[in-house]
């Protein structure tokens, strides 16, 4: 009777730890980006309400500091950070990371754009970006100069692919 009753403790436990890291529902094209405010590499205060309206936004949400899937997918975005800037886009990265870990990877591959500490994951929840296999999702969106979502891309594996999807797409909203 006392394991049933620890089985159903657990199970209890369980099921309110995945739903509360259940994220909100995805965001869509043409959902309003959420505001939000995170420290960035430098420890400084990043505040996206104060860069909506004067640059097109890329935000990568990636699972890992120095992971090899992760370190492809941030190089991606560093080689191609002068089309991004010729573009009037801005390129920032989030994940759970803390500010050491994300200036060491700054300095380690020479990264030109912000990364975000998201300790709490409260960005990724806003933005709907759901977990795979035990790790924080892989997503990519592009955030028009109103402050609206044109695009989302999600590949966990894939992590070159992100810059080059979303980089089309950056250059397609500069024309119009």
């Amino acid at each position: 009777m006392k394991n049933i009753f620890a089985t159903l403790a657990c199970t209890v436990v369980f099921c309110l730890s995945l739903s509360a890291q259940t994220p909100s529902k995805p965001l869509a094209v043409g959902d309003a980006v959420p505001i939000f405010t995170l420290k960035n590499q430098n420890d400084k205060t990043f505040n996206i309400k104060g860069e909506i309206g004067k640059h097109i936004l890329v935000i990568y949400f990636y699972p890992k500091d120095e992971s090899m899937v992760c370190t492809k997918e941030a190089c991606a975005f560093r080689d191609s950070f002068n089309d991004y800037t010729k573009a009037g886009a801005k390129v920032i990265g989030i994940n759970s990371g803390t500010v050491a870990s994300h200036k060491q990877f700054e300095q380690h591959y020479k990264l030109p754009f912000i990364l975000l500490s998201d300790p709490e994951n409260k960005v990724y929840k806003m933005f709907g970006v759901r977990k795979k296999l035990f790790m924080s999702g892989r997503q990519t969106f592009v955030v028009d100069i109103k402050g609206n979502i044109a695009f989302s891309y999600e590949a966990m594996l894939s992590g070159a692919e992100h810059s080059n999807q979303a980089l089309a797409v950056v250059k397609s909203l500069k024309t119009r």
